[in-house]
């Protein structure tokens, strides 16, 4: 089964929302770098990646319940057989939980 690029299928406005998430987590990233470069306290760095973790998950989520059901939908209505498309939906799900 051949993968298509996320740019083939992502509509403009959801592709622009989820680059705009990632950028943010982008700098929360470099953010949590630079203090534990400058030796902030444990608790400070540890709020900071759980709050890192929890854009990462939502971006995931929100890329599921857009993109991916819509990948499903293309599938189906390409005349993919259910099981295999649910099959498919639930390996990628799972990477993203």
């Amino acid at each position: 089964m051949g993968s298509i690029s996320l740019d083939e299928k992502l509509r403009p406005e959801f592709k622009r929302q989820i680059i705009g998430r990632l950028k943010r987590i982008e700098g929360q990233a470099r953010g949590v770098c630079k203090m534990v470069e400058e030796d902030r306290s444990c608790e400070e760095v540890a709020v900071q990646l759980a709050a890192l973790k929890a854009a990462i998950t939502q971006v995931g989520i929100t890329f599921a319940c857009d993109h991916l059901a819509e990948c499903m939908a293309m599938e189906l209505a390409a005349g993919k057989e259910l099981e295999e498309v649910k099959n498919r939906f639930a390996k990628i799900f799972s990477q993203l939980t």
